[in-house]
């Protein structure tokens, strides 16, 4: 058995293995060096925050068994997908592939932003009153289902190597664990890494209160994308440790923080626009 046959036998095992080994390393970081004081107690967000990664976890296993990897290798046994018609060299394809599905990521985020009824879903993770590794895994089920259904749209069409989506989803949840963290990376280390990759100070911009700063760094994984898009920004204009975290009209820990009042908020309100093409800072925003 090649590393490989290894790795896709037991790709349950080592996400699992991963994404309990990268929460407690981030955690500790949190603890030992954290960049900002917590608004809300950690009892409660982490265990509504925990809760509802572990019912999207269950309901995905519920409806897709197989999963993203399931239907790369369907892809792969059929000859579906870009890399599956033409002849790439493994390394190549796997790099590639990793690649263009990050690309996908930031074009989906970009996406539940610019679009009122889906933004009405993913504003469960903007909510979040504080900043820490556990924001970066809160979405509402419906969200997820949404971003699963693109995710197997994206592998039929590109035709990844099985163990590149493998490699990918690892990285996906390391990243998001990583940049959503409330750590403190000295400013010459950060302002190298996100020449590269998305760093907790450069994602924790888009997490602000104001529509601006919130519709800036979408990226998750690869920091080139905002850059090339111009999506970047900087610095918070408040600084990290004054800026505010969330939306404006969800300031109850009872709607934010508790399980029950996160899976009802998509469903809040009147759908309304939201102003991604606020670019700029004006008086109106002070209103």
């Amino acid at each position: 058995m090649t590393s490989i046959d290894f790795i896709i036998k037991n790709e349950a095992s080592i996400r699992m293995g991963f994404f309990f080994g990268i929460l407690f390393v981030m955690a500790l970081w949190e603890i030992l060096a954290p960049r900002r004081a917590l608004t809300v107690s950690k009892a409660i967000r982490w265990t509504n925050n925990l809760g509802i990664v572990f019912l999207n976890s269950f309901l995905l296993r519920l409806a897709f068994p197989a999963a993203a990897v399931g239907v790369a290798h369907f892809a792969e046994q059929h000859g579906w997908g870009l890399l599956n018609f033409y002849e790439v060299p493994l390394g190549l394809a796997i790099i590639l592939a990793v690649v263009a599905m990050d690309f996908v990521i930031y074009l989906q985020h970009v996406m539940v932003h610019a679009i009122p009824v889906l933004w009405r879903l993913h504003r469960l993770h903007h909510a979040d009153l504080d900043y820490d590794l556990t924001t970066g895994a809160r979405f509402h089920p419906i969200e997820i289902f949404l971003s699963m259904g693109i995710k197997f749209a994206t592998i039929i069409v590109l035709g990844p190597p099985v163990v590149a989506v493998i490699i990918f989803e690892v990285v996906l949840n390391f990243m998001a664990m990583f940049n959503h963290g409330n750590v403190k990376l000295p400013l010459a280390i950060d302002r190298i890494v996100r020449l590269l990759l998305v760093t907790p100070d450069m994602h924790r911009v888009h997490h602000s209160v104001e529509d601006d700063e919130a519709n800036s760094n979408f990226g998750f994984n690869l920091a080139i994308w905002d850059r090339l898009f111009g999506t970047y920004r900087d610095q918070p204009r408040g600084g990290h440790e004054g800026m505010t975290i969330g939306i404006r009209k969800f300031r109850d820990p009872k709607d934010v923080s508790w399980l029950p009042g996160m899976l009802i908020m998509p469903f809040k309100g009147k759908i309304s626009d939201y102003a991604i093409n606020r670019r700029h800072w004006d008086d109106e925003n002070e209103k």
